[in-house]
């Protein structure tokens, strides 16, 4: 069993967070996922028609994330959340990258509903996972790259486990060491808001709809919340 803790510091700067962790275990990525399939098609179908577009950063929901980048001295425009990161690359070139199921599905769910999102294999998380402040010490080897490694600046906000830190600039990046693989089997993925008070039914439809992707996929799917009031949650 992992546990996911939010700091004390966290949660006083951020006191409207609330997080949806999806877990999925004895998932099954090596065979084929026809809802995810589906759900990237209509939503780059929507995108085409014209009918929808994903948040841009004069939307709330990724603004508030621009401003909570400041705050810990992230440039948002250079170093961007991941949900604003997609939906640039989705309204540039009219799709979704594909990588694997359970990532294409997590993809799918955060830019429909401009909510950033990633996902760890458990398999690989060492310890309980923390969502706090950097101290510079940590180190962080980013997905993708795994020769390269890096050091947090002091205040950066990340996900950091006992061995080492997770996601950059709070939701910016993952690490490869905990990257999902068709081949990862127990899963937790985190939907993220800042503004519980407006957006709290939004994030607990975006975790079910999530939920419903991996459901036929997996033998077990359960959702939790963690938040400033309830801290610490396992998955």
């Amino acid at each position: 069993m992992t546990s996911f803790h939010i700091g004390p510091a966290v949660a006083d700067a951020f006191p409207d967070t609330r997080i949806a962790l999806v877990t999925a275990t004895g998932l099954r990525g090596r065979e084929p996922w026809p809802g995810t399939v589906a759900a990237m098609a209509e939503l780059e179908q929507r995108l085409a028609d014209g009918s929808w577009r994903p948040a841009d950063e004069t939307d709330p929901r990724i603004e508030a994330w621009h401003t909570a980048y400041r705050s810990f001295g992230t440039n948002p425009r250079r170093v961007r959340p991941s949900v604003d990161a997609l939906g640039r690359r989705l309204a540039k070139r009219g799709t979704l990258p594909r990588i694997n199921p359970a990532v294409d599905s997590y993809n799918t769910v955060s830019v429909r509903h401009a909510l950033p999102a990633g996902a760890f294999d458990l398999d690989r998380v060492s310890g309980d996972v923390e969502i706090r402040h950097a101290d510079g010490s940590e180190t962080f080897t980013p997905l993708g790259e795994p020769g390269t490694v890096e050091h947090p600046g002091p205040g950066e906000v990340v996900y950091a486990d006992a061995v080492g830190v997770l996601t950059r600039h709070w939701n910016h990046r993952d690490a490869h060491r905990t990257r999902v693989t068709e081949d990862s089997a127990q899963v937790v993925f985190a939907l993220e808001t800042l503004h519980a008070t407006d957006d709290g039914r939004l994030l607990e439809t975006a975790a079910e709809e999530l939920r419903g992707l991996l459901l036929p996929h997996s033998a077990r799917t359960r959702v939790s919340y963690l938040s400033p009031a309830q801290p610490h949650v396992t998955v």
